[in-house]
């Protein structure tokens, strides 16, 4: 078994969590159409979501950054210090980015956060029309990841490599600051890896 590396505690942080809902419920079905549709629109001059400039870590209350992480590659599941995880041993093989309606493998979905992917987990009970802005999100970056997950300190979170942010929703107005800031940002470890043709079909 490879020695893991200690992950380090969170450095800074720089505002108040938000609680997780009580209910759980699957995603409708509707959701792939609609995922192919924001995909059109947008594809025809709608949401500039994650195109909108980076803005300063600091200025985006409540990140949390974490320090060196293990960029190693392993076989079998990796037991991490976060939930969702924020980078460490990982899968040598990385989650394809896009939109998928069952929860993926965290050992994948980390590897996806070394090539600079953004992964939005939500609670499985978010209202339908939040996991669609979720999905409309994905539509717009080839390095953005979005699944349900039981068990979130928050409605949503956002995860980049060794950073992490719970948000209120999918409407909560620091969700695209993140995306702008740290989708292929400057914590990503290999830069201009792609996102595509990994393991995994999403929508």
């Amino acid at each position: 078994m490879p020695v893991r590396h200690e992950l380090d505690r969170p450095v800074t942080r720089t505002g108040p969590s938000a609680s997780a809902g009580d209910s759980a419920r699957r995603v409708r079905p509707p959701l792939a159409a609609i995922v192919v549709a924001v995909a059109v629109l947008t594809g025809c001059g709608g949401s500039e979501a994650v195109d909108d400039g980076p803005v300063p870590p600091e200025e985006i209350e409540g990140v949390e950054t974490f320090g060196e992480l293990s960029q190693d590659h392993v076989d079998g599941p990796v037991d991490y210090d976060q939930d969702p995880p924020v980078g460490g041993a990982h899968a040598a093989v990385w989650q394809t980015c896009g939109v998928y309606d069952q929860p993926i493998a965290d050992e994948n979905a980390v590897h996806s956060l070394e090539h600079g992917a953004v992964w939005l987990t939500y609670d499985p009970g978010l209202p339908a029309e939040d996991v669609n802005e979720l999905a409309g999100r994905a539509a717009v970056s080839t390095h953005v990841l979005v699944s349900p997950r039981e068990g979130l300190p928050s409605p949503v979170v956002a995860s980049a490599w060794s950073t992490q942010l719970q948000l209120d929703g999918a409407t909560d107005e620091r969700l695209d600051a993140f995306l702008a800031t740290y989708v292929q940002g400057p914590q990503t470890p290999e830069p201009g890896v792609t996102c595509a043709q990994g393991t995994g079909e999403p929508l």
